[in-house]
């Protein structure tokens, strides 16, 4: 229907809230418009109408669509907040584009790989997700679209209504970040198409400052995106929704073993109820972490895959949570930095003869490092060094990030380093709470000693370069302020926005 009287925006807004929040709960409980106009009595052209903006809810449709989808209250909430906004009669609003497909183009979307990955460091969970998009239409895209949506209590929608509207997802927590290309190649600008309290719609635009990038037909190229929610607005469930016509599916859940997480996997679809998973979910341990992987073929369209789990040690998640990031590093025996041997040089080895002395802080060092890797996940890699364990000796370990080996650096001193510097912010288990913009070469060689006494040189870069030259710093009394900028200032670690991620070069 078309109306004499023009809708602001904001009536706009409010229906498109709605809009949302119908879509929401449709997608949650896994209903496809035919089941949930059967569920509401109502016929399927009617509910599509309505969500697709071209007939306007009435407080019935609103009501019955509540209780068919057990909303408690949201819908009619949604529902109230556009009658109160609309005019006395609204005109035709045209439908949002579909996920994936730039309707104003025509254009369309394959999805190659669709990989989603979740990572949980017993504060908050950070999900990063890459897909590889094929245009396979006959317009360039320039944008695609995406949801972000928690439900804490899944079982229970009063409870998690209740929490997101005393404690709504906010963009600043997302912290959401995008980028097009393989490795990240460029960053994508993006823009917010629905914002709820807990449900969220985004546009990634094929664009940033440098121009635009725009998928050409019959071209194909990776994106990625991470954001994070913290632990007591995120339900212990993580799901893709097969939308657009996929070759392959992969999912990832990254979890502390110390919690003892048992994890299991439902498949579901807009007419079948959950069923577990075909194939078993993979499960590897590595360095204090359970890594748990399934994947798929061919997923059909509409189709949900979920991964759930349960956390038998659930008390020791709100230990966690309770404690400062300088509070856990300080009970795992990590000295604080103003503890005197952090602030003098440590005390070389005197190679081969006490080759000895050496190894047994090497061993310290090791298994220290394997507590603090249980506790905290490092997606830079980390380092530590002996005084930090109150050892007065010139001894340091570094774990590059995704890889088994360990360096090793005994009386380490660094000889020569690059030209090109880089600049990058750095935590240190021995003020845990804050971190800090350091600039760092990104090459350097340094000289140390092996057991027997053999001098080596190793050259070092990018961020493993920049790991070592912290650690030797340490060695010789030096903390990472020292380095900063004079009108650079550390930024409490909530602030920062690169936990679990490594640097980019």
């Amino acid at each position: 229907m078309v109306s004499d009287d023009e809708p602001t925006s904001e009536d706009v807004a409010h229906l498109d809230a709605f809009i949302a929040e119908l879509r929401r709960w449709r997608d949650v409980r896994g209903l496809s418009r035919t089941a949930l106009a059967n569920a509401m009595g109502y016929s399927r052209s009617y509910v599509s109408k309505v969500e697709s903006a071209h007939e306007r809810p009435s407080r019935e449709f609103a009501k019955a669509a509540d209780e068919a989808l057990r909303a408690a209250g949201a819908l009619r909430r949604a529902w109230r907040d556009y009658d109160n906004h609309r005019p006395a009669a609204i005109r035709l609003v045209q439908p949002s584009p579909e996920f994936g497909v730039d309707t104003a183009t025509g254009s369309s979307l394959l999805v190659e790989h669709d990989d989603a990955a979740l990572h949980f460091d017993g504060r908050s969970y950070r999900a990063t997700m890459r897909r590889k998009l094929v245009n396979s239409g006959t317009e360039p895209i320039t944008r695609y679209l995406i949801r972000i949506a928690v439900d804490r209590y899944p079982d229970n929608p009063e409870q998690s209504n209740r929490l997101y509207r005393d404690d709504p997802l906010t963009w600043d927590e997302l912290e959401l970040s995008a980028w097009w290309g393989e490795g990240r190649a460029e960053p994508m600008h993006w823009v917010a198409q629905h914002d709820r309290d807990a449900f969220k719609e985004v546009w990634l635009l094929f664009a940033n400052d440098s121009g635009h990038f725009p998928l050409y037909p019959g071209q194909s190229t990776w994106i990625e995106y991470t954001y994070a929610v913290r632990a007591e607005k995120w339900g212990p469930w993580f799901r893709r929704a097969v939308r657009l016509p996929t070759k392959r599916l992969s999912m990832r859940l990254d979890l502390p073993a110390e919690l003892e997480p048992t994890v299991w996997g439902l498949h579901t679809s807009m007419t079948a109820e959950a069923m577990p998973f075909r194939t078993a979910i993979d499960e590897r341990r590595e360095r204090g972490r359970r890594i748990y992987s399934w994947a798929t073929e061919d997923p059909p369209l509409h189709a949900r895959y979920r991964l759930e789990w349960h956390f038998r040690a659930a008390a020791k998640v709100e230990e966690v949570r309770a404690q400062r990031p300088s509070e856990v590093m300080q009970a795992l025996g990590v000295l604080q930095r103003d503890d005197p041997l952090l602030h003098r040089p440590a005390r070389p080895f005197v190679l081969p003869d006490e080759a000895e002395d050496a190894r047994r802080v090497l061993h310290e060092l090791c298994t220290a490092a394997k507590r603090i890797c249980r506790a905290h996940t490092f997606g830079k890699g980390m380092g530590l060094a002996a005084n930090q364990l109150g050892i007065d000796r010139a001894a340091a370990l570094v774990l590059p990030p995704g890889s088994e080996d360990v360096i090793t650096l005994l009386n380490p001193r660094i000889i020569e380093i690059g030209d090109q510097t880089d600049e990058q912010y750095e935590g240190c288990l021995s003020f845990f709470d804050v971190r800090g913009l350091v600039t760092r070469p990104l090459a350097l060689h340094v000289e140390h000693q092996e057991l027997s006494g053999a001098r080596r040189i190793t050259i070092f870069s990018h961020g493993v370069a920049r790991l070592v030259a912290h650690e030797v710093d340490h060695l010789h009394g030096v903390l990472y302020p020292e380095r900063m900028r004079t009108d650079a200032e550390s930024i409490p670690v909530e602030e920062y926005s690169g936990t679990g991620m490594n640097w980019e070069y």
